[in-house]
């Protein structure tokens, strides 16, 4: 018998009823926030979702801020799943991907729409360009207030097979966790497949799919490199991860309580943006088989894309990924996308 939703979210709120320690004195009526994490496994969780809620906010702010966090591997939800309990108060905050929340508004999609952006220093650009796009979504949709976003490393292609290019992609199962990436996948005449990441390896290894697409580190942590045999690494997207706070939650906190959230979520954005920037290089590093300082190297052959696939992916992005998305957004949509990040990438979504 399936639990029902109450249940279900009790059982949640059942996992934190451990108390956090910290390491600083606890005022007299601080506020508690219950946070969910992303991937336990990767850097981003272990590194600065996890400390950042259960040290850093009570040390920055003398006890008046608790942060309690599990990730969200750990709690067994689904990224889709997370934002809905935010808004129903079963989580005050959620670290998450947008592109997890899309089925809810297209809208989500606009800051990392696959393939637009080859270097993490643009994709700053454009988070920044669509946050207040992004910040009004999530107050009308979720009753969240948006206070960050951050990328994971980049995500490319994982073959298991020889691919010199973008063009071999045509005709190959490739393994897609959004819209955006299948408009990508099949722009380019390959067949979009759905697929937990946790069923890739079995899934490449029984030829239910020819490529996966996942962030470089994720790839490399979760052994992809044991049945994959190429690594392309055109740049399909970036993972773009937000930080949302439940808007009630938020309202009840003093004004220096919100400044103080406010400043250490800025400073932590700052700490993941320069984190994710030297990720890339050491897992490609890994999972080709060069210098491997964090753990055993595998033995991928690299393929980086040309400049005649750059070409054929400015084609796509146009044609396909932005149209189509432009499409599900709507006109509204589409226009605020052009006036900003559409500034910044000098393109324009239409819909065709």
């Amino acid at each position: 018998m399936k639990p029902s939703p109450t249940i279900a979210a009790l059982a949640l709120l059942v996992m934190f009823a451990v108390p956090v320690t910290v390491a600083v004195a606890v005022a007299d009526s601080p506020v508690v926030l219950k946070a969910v994490g992303t991937w336990g496994s990767l850097t981003n969780y272990q590194k600065h979702e996890g400390p950042f809620f259960n040290q850093r906010l009570a040390e920055a702010s003398g006890g008046q801020i608790i942060g309690e966090i599990k990730p969200q591997t750990e709690l067994g939800l689904k990224g889709f799943e997370i934002m809905r309990l935010v808004k129903n108060g079963v989580f005050d905050f959620a670290f998450g991907l947008p592109g997890y929340v899309a089925a809810e508004n297209a809208v989500f999609e606009g800051a990392d729409l696959s393939s637009l952006t080859q270097d993490i220093d643009t994709q700053r650009q454009v988070a920044n360009a669509y946050f207040p796009i992004l910040e009004q979504a999530f107050e009308d949709i979720y009753n969240a207030k948006l206070l960050m976003l951050y990328p994971f490393p980049s995500q490319t292609l994982w073959c298991n097979g020889a691919v010199r290019g973008i063009a071999d992609l045509a005709g190959r199962k490739i393994r897609v966790y959004s819209a955006t990436l299948g408009d990508f996948v099949e722009g380019v005449g390959g067949v979009s497949v759905t697929v937990p990441f946790a069923e890739v390896i079995p899934a490449l290894e029984k030829g239910v799919v020819d490529c996966g697409i996942t962030g470089t580190m994720s790839a490399y942590k979760a052994n992809w490199q044991q049945v994959a045999t190429h690594a392309y690494t055109l740049r399909v997207g970036w993972g773009l991860a937000f930080g949302a706070l439940n808007l009630g939650k938020w309202n009840a906190m003093s004004a220096e309580q919100q400044a103080i959230m406010q400043r250490e979520t800025a400073a932590l954005t700052e700490r993941m943006w320069a984190e994710t920037a030297t990720e890339d290089d050491v897992a490609i590093a890994c999972i080709t088989g060069r210098a491997c300082a964090i753990g055993e190297p595998g033995d991928m052959t690299l393929v980086e894309p040309s400049a005649a696939d750059l070409a054929l992916r400015d084609r796509i992005a146009t044609e396909v990924i932005l149209a189509r998305w432009a499409k599900r957004c709507g006109a509204t949509c589409a226009a605020d996308w052009n006036r900003s990040v559409g500034a910044v990438l000098g393109l324009r979504a239409e819909i065709r």
